[in-house]
């Protein structure tokens, strides 16, 4: 029998071109293409007008609302086993699902996302649109959670019996020591950060990817700014949270802590790893 490639010479290059093209596609990206996609994303956010971020940030502290009201939904009705505790902390996974998938501003994500362009280039101006940034995220994002949690406190808007144990997830989180807060934030920022890091390669497994490090988030007991906020804010609105404990006891322990983790931390390292290659491209 005779070959199809003997009779068609153009065959062959065509057969290795699109054998080339498949090998491309099921390469892993490296490192360098990784930061890449990240810091244009970041360029992007930096590039953005302050109501399109305060708005997406005000989204994104409303909808980071459901990470606390679905443990709270599992913790109701799930039995009282030693088990129950891994299911509830699935729960908190749905807020940042909606969150990172529908591409609003959360600030953890921000401590590496909009970092790595400034390390590139790091200047008085980039630092300012850095922490431009940053202010009205964190901002938006706070403001969010206190509208959605003086929704949930003095409206119907959940029944009844998921109020306990709203309440029970909230006092946990705001009421852990100071320094302890910190600490367990630091983890925190950096399983952000690294969801971050891994989204751009996940194709169909982002969802999952999601799933999983932000389970680890709630299961480890780490401490979260943004949902955080959504527990302090619905102590806050009802009377049962000064203002010194909330903004000493948690709120700038716990930023502290993220920041550390998802820039000090991973966004350095992360850097570190490809600066020799990036720094070479630009000479």
């Amino acid at each position: 029998m005779v070959s199809i490639h003997e009779n068609d010479p153009g065959a062959a290059p065509l057969e290795e071109e699109t054998e080339r093209e498949s090998v491309e596609a099921a390469a892993k990206l490296s490192s360098k293409l990784i930061y890449e996609v990240i810091r244009r994303d970041g360029e992007e956010e930096l590039a953005r007008t302050k109501r399109s971020l305060f708005w997406s940030g005000t989204a994104a502290g409303i909808m980071i609302s459901f990470s606390v009201l679905g443990e709270a939904i599992l913790r109701t009705y799930l039995p009282d086993a030693p088990w129950s505790f891994l299911i509830e902390n699935f729960g908190y996974s749905l807020g940042f699902l909606l969150v990172i998938m529908g591409r609003m501003q959360l600030f953890t994500e921000n401590t590496i996302t909009t970092v790595l362009p400034l390390m590139v280039k790091p200047s008085a101006h980039n630092f300012a649109c850095v922490a431009r940034l940053w202010v009205i995220v964190l901002g938006a994002n706070v403001i969010g959670a206190f509208c959605i949690a003086t929704l949930y406190a003095y409206t119907p808007a959940i029944p009844d019996n998921l109020a306990p144990a709203l309440l029970s997830l909230s006092e946990h989180a705001i009421h852990m020591p100071a320094g302890e807060s910190f600490f367990r934030a630091i983890p925190a920022g950096i399983l952000v950060a690294a969801i971050v890091w891994m989204l751009p390669q996940a194709d169909e497994s982002g969802f999952f990817i999601i799933l999983t490090f932000t389970w680890l988030i709630a299961a480890g007991d780490f401490t979260h700014i943004v949902a955080g906020s959504v527990e302090m804010a619905y102590l806050a609105v009802q009377g049962l949270l000064g203002p010194t404990e909330a903004i000493f006891g948690f709120f700038i322990p716990v930023l502290a802590g993220n920041i550390v983790g998802g820039t000090a931390v991973f966004a350095l390292i992360a850097w570190g790893q490809v600066k020799d290659d990036v720094l070479m491209d630009r000479q």
